[in-house]
This record gives C-alpha cells, structure tokens and sequence, in this order.
C-alpha cells in the first residue's frame, strides 16, 4: 500500500490518509493504535471489503481493484471484529466445512480437514449445535476455525481475542503461532500489548496514518519514552517512531484503483460462495 485514502460515504473525516505499507511474506504483524485511529479500515482493504479511493492494494503483487471478495478469500483469511458478520450456516460443522468445501475438497478429504480444525479449536463438543446458540466466546472460535479450514497463506483479523480468555485465547494464539512458523502471513489489529509484543513488527496507527513501524522493542521503547513510562496509554495514543524492517512484500499498495462503500462488508458471507481462482500460497507480494 503506497499513499493510499479511503473516506466513508457520508463522512467528511478520511479514515485512512496516505497510508505506505509493505508486509514481507512470513511476517506476522500486529496493528495498534486508539479507536477511530484506522485499523478496521485498513485490513478490510486487505481482502477487498473496502477498496481505496485513491491508490491500490495489491496481493502477490497483483492489483486486486477488479478482484472479487470471494476470489480474494482464497489466499486472504479475514475476520471481522464480531463474529455475526461471517457465520450463517445452521450448525458449527457446516459453517466450518463450508470455506474448505469451496476450495473444491469433497469427501474423506474434508471430512478430515473439518476434524483437524474443530479439534485444533476444541469445538468438536459443538459441532452439531447451531451457532447461534453458543456464547459470544464459542462464536468467535467458531468464525475463526472456517477460516483455519481454508488454509489461505495470508491471516487479516480485526481483534481476533476479543471476547476470548483462558483456554480459549491460548488456543487462537496457538492457531496464529503455528501458521506463521509454518511461513503464513498474519496481519493482525489487536489491543492486546502483550500480544503485540510478541509479534515480528508492530503498525501504530493514528488519525488515518501510520504514526510508527518497527520491532515491537523499537516501538514501545519509542512510546516510554514520549509518554514517560506509560507504553501501552502512548502507544494506543499513537506515540512512538520506529524503522519498518526490510524483506519480499507480502502486503503493499501503489497507484490506481476503485472505490466501494462500507456496504461491501455485508457482502462477504455471500461472496464466498462464488467461484473462486485457484492460486499457489507462494511468498510474493500480497498486497
């Protein structure tokens, strides 16, 4: 992403201005900032939710400006803040069948995946209730176990703990740990410092704009010391400036490209069920 601008219809407000970003292959990122600073809007362009009203995101280096939601499905697994937004399928099985089965398994092949992942996420106990009445923390596991089943190489997740604790949140960090040693891409919005923390690079964002980028070290080092000792309340402010480490983009922007509204959002469920182009999860540009 290369200064790239997004603004909601009906509101005079941009809610990114200029964003540059580049994200290497392999990397896994953790985007922080204040409420209202830019991080939802920012990851729904990742996978085409949201498309910039000036300048493009491209993925594997390709611009995804004509690119359908579900074709970009494929190879970007995105989760929104709430998981009402992507479940709707009658039982926790079919919904986490359901991306797999569009990636074309069938059979003893996806019966097998759909086990993996209702084991990986300890929701085999669940799998022939209906979603909609588990709680809120089942839910979110729910959501984010079809999109473990369709194995894509890229991870964008609006605050994928929220509403999670105990054994529950050890087991998304588990999920996200293994994808990203396993070479996977995880670009994550997240309030959880500790988390953050322990992420490769860490994007603070502020008033639309990337305000610092670098080693989570480099970063909070940067925070403590404009806020005097105060890391967290700084960094959520939008504190602190780092370097962006180098490396093969995974996830960047440049010029050209459509708009859509904030409507698109509402449109994923339906899109995945599309056709979908099949590409190779290689490393090369994403976005």
């Amino acid at each position: 992403m290369r200064t790239f601008h997004f603004t909601y219809p009906g509101n005079g407000a941009a809610a990114l201005r200029g964003v540059s970003l580049e994200v290497p292959a392999g990397q896994h990122v953790a985007i922080i900032g204040a409420n209202g600073s830019g991080k939802s809007t920012l990851v729904k362009h990742l996978i085409g939710l949201l498309r910039p009203q000036r300048g493009a995101v491209r993925l594997f280096g390709e611009d995804t400006a004509a690119r359908p939601v579900g074709e970009m499905a494929r190879t970007v697994g995105f989760a929104f803040q709430s998981p009402e937004h992507q479940i709707f399928s009658p039982t926790v099985r079919e919904e986490v069948a359901f991306g797999a089965r569009n990636l074309g398994l069938r059979g003893a092949e996806l019966d097998a995946r759909v086990d993996e992942t209702l084991a990986q996420f300890g929701l085999r106990a669940y799998e022939r209730h209906p979603p909609a009445v588990l709680s809120f923390s089942l839910r979110r596991l729910v959501a984010l176990a079809s999109i473990a089943s369709m194995r894509a190489p890229i991870l964008a997740l609006d605050e994928p703990l929220v509403g999670l604790d105990g054994l529950w949140r050890r087991r998304v960090i588990a999920w996200l740990a293994a994808h990203h040693a396993a070479g996977g891409t995880v670009v994550m919005v997240t309030h959880h410092m500790r988390l953050a923390a322990k992420c490769d690079r860490v994007v603070v964002m502020g008033a639309g704009q990337v305000i610092a980028d670098g080693p989570p070290s480099v970063v909070f080092r940067a925070a403590r010391s404009a806020a005097g000792g105060a890391p967290r309340r700084a960094v959520r402010g939008g504190a602190g400036a780092g370097a962006g480490p180098g490396g093969h983009a995974a996830l960047r922007g440049g010029a050209g490209g459509g708009a859509e509204g904030e409507a698109n959002c509402r449109r994923l469920g339906s899109a995945r069920r599309g056709t979908h182009r099949a590409r190779a999860a290689r490393h090369e540009p994403v976005v």
